[in-house]
């Protein structure tokens, strides 16, 4: 039998046919092998495949054999990655705002190289994108790279700070740079932070990185350590609503039993919950960052929850309350 040009590139080619070609709905007989070996120009009998395939298994690839009926088929059980991990990895590519559409496709394409083409065709269908708002800025991904740098070499950053004006356009917040010693990046919300310690303000603070520009390596060490040393982010999150800031303050709410998932999908299960006198509510204590959109939150949940402590809080929200009444 006369060699292809392509014989020297025969293991190579067997792998890519099992992987692109076959998975565990759809597999080849060896003549198949054979012919899609030939249409890229390699040859080979029975019995050197054979060998190829056992070949491939000790490389620790899953080659499966086995029979149905009369014929013999072959296909690729266990890939690097399954199919049910790649739905996740998409489904979260697609939700988050920070990837650009753009980023989304190419992303998307590169992760469906790791299953057989038709898992990857109904991968495709499964996954399109919604019309969702998207980041429209492409140059998040240097700007991760930069913060990600910054943090590795334990060094501050100077950086400009974006905001929407009425002519949808991006402009600064303030003319000179923000410096802050950046010490981890958050997936919140749908969006990206950079969290931060900021020495003149003497806190830790968050900024969305979609926002950030020019990002800047300075040559000084990074400050802050002392306040990242028991630092909780998923605290931090759940306590900072939306990643508005605010005043921290513990608030005492009383709510209908009926919400108490509300709570604990907001809070965590580390919440204690008490009972009340009142039949069919409970309380519970818990740590926010008081701001308006933690105010509206309660608000939203209408009678089912109300804000008993403290009494700076109440008397907050009870004002809001009412200059809203008084709107209509």
């Amino acid at each position: 039998m006369p060699k292809g040009s392509n014989q020297k590139l025969k293991l190579y080619y067997l792998y890519k046919i099992l992987h692109d070609k076959t998975d565990d709905n759809h597999k080849l007989t060896m003549p198949e092998i054979q012919e899609h070996l030939e249409a890229v120009d390699v040859t080979a009998d029975r019995k050197s495949l054979y060998d190829d395939l056992n070949a491939l298994r000790e490389l620790g690839f899953d080659v499966i054999g086995e029979k149905d009926g009369r014929n013999f088929y072959y296909h690729m059980g266990s890939k690097e990655l399954e199919i049910a991990e790649l739905k996740l990895l998409v489904d979260a590519i697609q939700s988050s705002k920070f990837i650009t559409e753009k980023k989304s496709s190419e992303l998307i394409k590169k992760l469906t190289g790791f299953v057989s083409d038709f898992e990857a065709s109904g991968l495709k269908r499964q996954v399109v994108v919604q019309g969702r708002i998207k980041t429209m800025n492409e140059s998040i991904y240097y700007t991760v790279d930069e913060l990600h740098s910054a943090i590795s070499y334990n060094k501050m950053i100077k950086f400009d700070y974006l905001k929407w004006n009425l002519k949808k356009e991006m402009v600064k917040r303030k003319d000179e740079k923000y410096e802050v010693s950046p010490w981890a990046l958050s997936w919140d919300d749908e969006n990206y932070y950079l969290i931060a310690y900021d020495a003149e303000a003497d806190k830790i603070k968050h900024y969305r990185v979609d926002k950030i520009r020019n990002v800047e390596i300075l040559e000084s060490k990074r400050q802050g350590k002392e306040h990242f040393q028991n630092f909780d982010m998923a605290a931090y999150a759940r306590m900072n609503f939306g990643m508005f800031g605010g005043k921290e303050v513990k608030v005492k709410l009383r709510f209908s039993n009926d919400i108490v998932g509300v709570l604990l999908d907001r809070f965590g299960k580390d919440i204690t919950i008490r009972p009340t006198n009142e039949e069919d509510w409970s309380e519970a204590n818990v740590d926010v960052a008081l701001s308006d959109q933690f105010l509206g939150w309660v608000f939203s949940l209408g009678t089912n929850i109300k804000i008993v402590g403290p009494e700076e809080v109440v008397q907050r929200f009870t004002s809001d309350i009412n200059a809203i009444k008084g709107m209509y």
